[in-house]
């Protein structure tokens, strides 16, 4: 018995010192595994358990006029939310310790409703805040653009609301250039939240958006045990945010200003359906205002899409007689005619199957070349533009843009419609020479009297002239290179001749568009009316587009301005809804004034347009 005891109780002492051998074993394998093997990753969970990353918000760059004035810029702000769920359950459990000190819910979201009312004002409405407070909902935002004091003083006093940053885009002047300029607003539909931030949604804000937006930088904090608190002073690895850059316009934000005003009240009186306008630099092409009469109001609460559009680039037209400066310069530049050559021309002529026929009523009368293009005959256009030839036209056609998006630097650019030439019919070449069968936009249209303002050199138009970087440097946006369309001699020819179309002569010798004179001004320009097309097909003899394309001063050209009317009362109504000549007038006034242009030295003369 005693030796079978002892024996027991050897096998036990072994087996506990095996046992114990064994646990010291796997203990020292698994200490060499955490320092040997896993030491790297289990020191950075710990860090990640201690610290965390936050991102530094880049600052979005301004819009700028040529002046400096802001049309767009940034600010900071917070969005409020709140967690009603947790909430929920924090005050649950806080009332199961706390039996004789409860909490009640609805007391305590009413009592945050009620204080952010106070806090914030007005556009926090009370009880849109308690419906969204009292959501059976993970997370909720409450109100967005509150000021950042405003904020901080409000998480203060009630804890539960969360304060994210944000920031806020401000226009204001509101509708101001809002078509060249377009909106932003802070976007979260990426799936990364590093990527929220403010971005583009139409017009500069989205094409330039990479410029404007910058990059966000990053930098890790440390945060207290057991809270996300973090804890000042503990910054590290900071990566610098890259703030976005300024964008500067050519634009002129008074004359931009000025221009959309003059618009509105015109369509009203010429109860058109639209217009569109534009103002070019005559000699660098850049563009001083561009606007229609309607456009939409980037800081309203609900964006209207119809009127976010910019038609002034986007929507092409027929653009009637003002198209006759083509013909005209093709006149000249190949010696066909000169401005007082007179040519016998009757009120209609046979165009393949069609006749096309003058505006007005007449015998056959000795036209002048001058008095063509001032007297705006149809029959007289087509009769030098058959001289002129069907490929020199279409040369001349493409060489003035038409057909092409001018590079203006504004999204969605149209660039008009010009038939191929392999493509013209029989009764094609009635069309084009009277601005009929081509589409071009309002800018195309003074991109072509730019042409000829500017001695024969199309420089195309653009109307962003700089970026900013964020440490102030100024780079240029390159300048697009003139081309040559039509020789120095021609152009201040064909824009001497067309000063008569405001010419004011005895009857026979008034040019179409007299109400286009300013006193103490040369102007060149011409007026056009194209027809539309008709719903049941073919032109209609109602619907027109009323255009003007002038040139101020005619003797020492510093501005173009192009203008377009849809559909007005043309049959009915006052002189508006049949010309856009008094609308040229009052831009022109505007710009002399604003600009301080000087008198033209002498008045225009006063030449025959039909000969005695």
């Amino acid at each position: 018995m005693v030796r079978g005891s002892t024996g027991n109780h050897h096998v036990r002492v072994v087996s506990v010192r095996f046992v114990l051998i064994a646990a010291l074993v796997a203990a020292g394998l698994k200490l060499v595994q955490v320092q040997g093997f896993e030491a790297e990753a289990l020191a950075a969970k710990a860090e990640q358990q201690r610290s965390t990353e936050i991102d530094i918000p880049a600052t979005r760059g301004s819009i700028l006029d040529r002046n400096g004035v802001a049309l767009a810029f940034s600010v900071e702000s917070r969005v409020l939310a709140f967690q009603p769920r947790a909430v929920r359950r924090q005050i649950a459990e806080f009332n199961r310790d706390h039996p004789d000190d409860k909490l009640d819910f609805h007391e305590r979201t009413a009592e945050i409703a009620r204080g952010l009312r106070e806090m914030i004002g007005g556009r926090a409405v009370e009880s849109a805040l308690l419906a969204k407070l009292r959501q059976d909902a993970t997370f909720v935002y409450l109100i967005d653009e509150v000021e950042p004091a405003t904020a901080r003083e409000i998480t203060e006093r009630f804890p539960e609301v969360i304060s994210e940053y944000r920031a806020a885009r401000e226009y204001p002047g509101r509708t101001l250039a809002s078509n060249i300029v377009g909106v932003a607003n802070w976007r979260t539909d990426d799936p990364d939240p590093r990527k929220h931030n403010l971005h583009g949604l139409a017009g500069l804000e989205t094409l330039r958006d990479e410029q404007l937006a910058g990059k966000p930088g990053r930098q890790t904090m440390d945060t207290a045990e057991g809270s996300g608190v973090v804890i000042a002073g503990t910054e590290r690895d900071v990566q610098p945010a890259v703030d976005g850059s300024d964008i500067e316009l050519t634009v002129d934000a008074d004359l931009q200003y000025f221009l959309q005003e003059a618009l509105a009240d015109y369509v009203e009186r010429a109860e058109a359906t639209s217009a569109s306008a534009v103002v070019l630099d005559a000699h660098t092409g850049e563009v001083y205002a561009l606007a229609n009469d309607r456009t939409f109001d980037p800081t309203a609460p609900t964006l209207d899409t119809r009127t976010m559009g910019n038609p002034a680039v986007t929507t092409p037209y027929e653009p009637g007689s003002v198209n006759k400066v083509v013909t005209a310069l093709c006149t000249i530049e190949n010696g066909i005619a000169k401005p007082g050559d007179v040519h016998m021309v009757p009120d209609r002529r046979a165009v393949a199957d069609r006749t096309v026929r003058d505006a007005w009523s007449h015998g056959t009368l000795p036209f002048t070349t001058t008095g063509v293009f001032a007297k705006s005959s149809n029959v007289g256009t087509l009769m030098l533009a058959d001289q002129c030839g069907q490929d020199a036209f279409a040369d001349l056609l493409g060489r003035l843009g038409l057909g092409a998006r001018t590079g203006v630097g504004l999204p969605g650019e149209s660039p008009g419609r010009v038939p191929p030439r392999g493509q013209w019919s029989g009764s094609t070449f009635g069309n084009l020479p009277i601005g009929q069968g081509l589409s071009m936009t309002v800018l195309q249209m003074a991109a072509m009297y730019q042409t000829v303002a500017n001695d024969g050199v199309r420089v195309p138009p653009r109307i962003v002239s700089a970026r900013i970087t964020p440490d102030g440097r100024r780079v240029a946006e390159p300048r697009p290179k003139g081309v040559r369309v039509v020789s120095e001699q021609t152009a201040r020819t064909v824009r001497d001749m067309f000063r008569a179309v405001a010419q004011d002569g005895d009857g026979l010798n008034d040019g179409t568009g007299t109400t286009a004179a300013l006193t103490g001004y040369q102007i060149s320009g011409k007026t056009g009316t194209a027809q539309q097309i008709d719903p049941g097909g073919g032109y209609s003899s109602s619907l027109y587009w009323i255009t003007f394309a002038g040139i101020l001063p005619a003797d020492d050209p510093r501005f173009v301005v192009g203008i377009v009317l849809d559909r007005p009362n043309y049959s009915g109504g006052r002189i508006e809804g049949r010309s856009a000549a008094p609308l040229f007038h009052d831009i022109a006034s505007r710009l002399a004034q604003l600009y301080k242009i000087p008198l033209s030295k002498k008045a225009s003369p006063v030449v025959p347009l039909i000969a005695q």
